[in-house]
């Protein structure tokens, strides 16, 4: 197929929600385990300290995924490049799904989390084929939809766990993939990008274009350290609520990420605001509510009110940076999108796998006031870490 100038117009509505909905699906693939952390651990007899790498495990191949498969957006076809992604993460999920030991479950979740970077071809695709104006709004509702699935995940885990077994999340999750892969190869337009680099040196100019984009490097090490905070309240939680302050059930852990979904309503009002000039607002007060955020969850174990106010805050501070970042590089270079999204999504995933271990610790050795240690910690970290207003493009 010949190079294809993009085409707002084929980006209609209807298939915006499609890959809203692929985007959450296949993220969701990373985030099955948390709320099943002490049921792995029981079924494979595993501390919290070990079986806290199944989390790690799926981040860090995600991050592996986004440098060495996401660059590929820039240079092959990418409809079929989303839906080879999707029917491979699926494979994953189903041998997850038939692990009878505790490597196994580590290689699925290290093969799903390595595809599940699908989600980061689609983002910078639907951006490529917005129409300018509404970008901001396109990428806000594809975040939307990514968040939701990182939440719905831990619902929909719980939920199956208690249907059946961790083994029924995992085959069904695989199942959903499969359809969802076959939904994108009907709908989705074909569209084959300009870049003609060989693959050494489409990876070679991932790196080079952290080193020459100022405003590239500082959005990722800022998203860095959001999703870090982010990964260190979401990993330990299920050990907080199984524990003796809670004591709830694992379908009602996995209910509980319904309340953090709530925190993706913001994020096609964060898109808006980008689009309209008002990111530098976006991002400082997200930033400051990411603050008092931690303040509110010290209170956790004592007071679910506090628990759910403060996921709410945690959840639409994080998204609503993140969605500002990214309306922020895509602006730099049409032609290197993908590319641009591998650098900020590694780094961004890297700080997330950081945040899984730094939780755990944080929750092993100090309990629940040693991760919000470490979550205020990030959160001052990243205020500083601002970017300055002539700095924004």
């Amino acid at each position: 197929m010949s190079s294809q100038s993009p085409q707002p117009h084929v980006l209609s509505q209807r298939r915006v929600m499609l890959l809203a909905a692929a985007t959450g699906l296949i993220v969701a693939s990373n985030y099955y385990a948390q709320p099943l952390l002490q049921l792995l651990g029981d079924a494979f007899g595993l501390g919290a300290g070990r079986v806290g790498w199944v989390v790690t495990v799926a981040q860090l191949s995600y991050a592996a995924g986004l440098l060495l498969i996401v660059p590929l957006g820039d240079r092959l076809e990418r409809r079929r490049l989303i839906v080879a992604l999707f029917v491979l993460a699926a494979l994953g999920l189903l041998v997850s799904a038939s692990a009878g030991h505790f490597t196994q479950l580590l290689a699925g979740t290290a093969l799903s989390g390595l595809c599940a970077v699908a989600a980061q071809v689609i983002i910078p695709h639907a951006a490529t084929l917005a129409a300018p104006e509404r970008r901001g709004r396109v990428v806000g509702t594809l975040m939307a939809g990514l968040l939701l699935g990182i939440l719905l995940a831990r619902t929909a885990s719980g939920l199956l766990a208690g249907i059946g077994s961790w083994h029924t999340v995992y085959w069904v999750a695989g199942v959903a993939l499969l359809l969802m892969a076959l939904a994108l190869a009907r709908a989705l337009p074909a569209y084959r990008p300009r870049a003609t680099l060989s693959y050494p040196r489409l990876l070679a100019s991932v790196l080079a274009l952290l080193r020459d984009e100022p405003v590239l490097r500082r959005r990722a090490w800022l998203g860095a350290l959001l999703f870090a905070g982010f990964s260190v309240f979401w990993t330990p939680l299920a050990f907080l609520l199984s524990g003796p302050a809670y004591g709830y059930s694992i379908a009602s852990i996995g209910l509980f990420g319904l309340v953090g979904a709530a925190g993706a309503l913001a994020a096609s009002r964060a898109g808006r605001l980008s689009d309209r000039g008002h990111g530098r607002l976006v991002t400082g007060g997200g930033l400051v509510l990411l603050l008092l955020s931690w303040g509110v969850l010290l209170l956790a174990p004592v007071s679910l009110a506090a628990l759910v106010v403060g996921v709410l805050a945690l959840d639409v501070a994080v998204q609503a940076v993140h969605i500002d970042n990214q309306s922020t590089i895509y602006r730099l270079d049409e032609s290197a999108r993908s590319r641009i999204t591998a650098a900020y999504m590694t780094c961004y995933f890297i700080g997330g796998a950081a945040g899984s271990v730094l939780g755990t610790l944080g929750w092993t050795r100090y309990g629940w006031n040693g991760v919000c240690a470490v979550g205020i910690a990030l959160a001052l970290a990243a205020l500083l870490a601002m970017p300055r207003a002539s700095a924004r493009r």
